[in-house]
């Protein structure tokens, strides 16, 4: 049986998101805090995901924000360099 998900925030974590999704430059980040205040508030992982945000999601996909976030915080929402379609070599 899958455990439900469960994030408890502090006050100071809580408005630290509720920062990043109102006034983030980086739509991604405002995107995952969202999420994330949605989980904490007791909405289901795929409730999220197929209509709490503007575009449906993966479950998975919230599942990983919400891990990351528990282990690393903040920094674990952001895109690690690295990420992404490589250039081509052709110029």
């Amino acid at each position: 049986m899958v455990r439900p998900l469960n994030l408890a925030l502090s006050d100071t974590q809580r408005q630290e998101l509720v920062q990043i999704r109102d006034h983030d430059p980086r739509p991604y980040m405002r995107e995952r805090a969202a999420a994330l205040l949605k989980i904490a508030d007791g909405y289901s992982g795929l409730q999220v995901a197929q209509t709490g945000l503007l575009k449906p999601r993966d479950p998975d996909t919230v599942y990983t924000w919400v891990r990351r976030y528990q282990q690393h915080g903040i920094a674990g929402l952001v895109i690690r360099a690295g990420r992404g379609r490589k250039p081509t070599g052709s110029s």
